[in-house]
């Protein structure tokens, strides 16, 4: 059987940094097939890098969007994975946010 590691990269700001204001260094040089983010992340500069690092962008659009994307709906859905891993993180409160 065949394993790959996974990329992990953390950012700490100041303050209440934006988390979509971090993207672009969280991704930069990562090779990925897909990138799961939700409407929050939607914004042009994310799906532009993403897109030229060859990703897929999954990613529901803003409803302001004038002229909305499309994504993968079923895989989008998949998400709660990684946000349940970090509400596990969040109640062992050594690491809560």
């Amino acid at each position: 059987m065949e394993t790959h590691g996974l990329a992990l990269r953390v950012v700490i700001t100041q303050d209440t940094a934006a988390d979509c204001a971090q993207a672009g260094r969280l991704i930069e040089g990562l090779t990925a097939d897909q990138l799961i983010a939700d409407k929050g992340y939607d914004s042009t500069a994310i799906v532009e890098q993403a897109g030229s690092q060859g990703m897929n962008v999954v990613i529901p659009p803003r409803q302001n969007r004038t002229a909305p994307r499309s994504y993968d709906e079923d895989l989008y859905k998949l998400g709660h994975l990684i946000e349940n891993a970090f509400l596990r993180l969040k109640q062992w409160r050594g690491i809560a946010t």
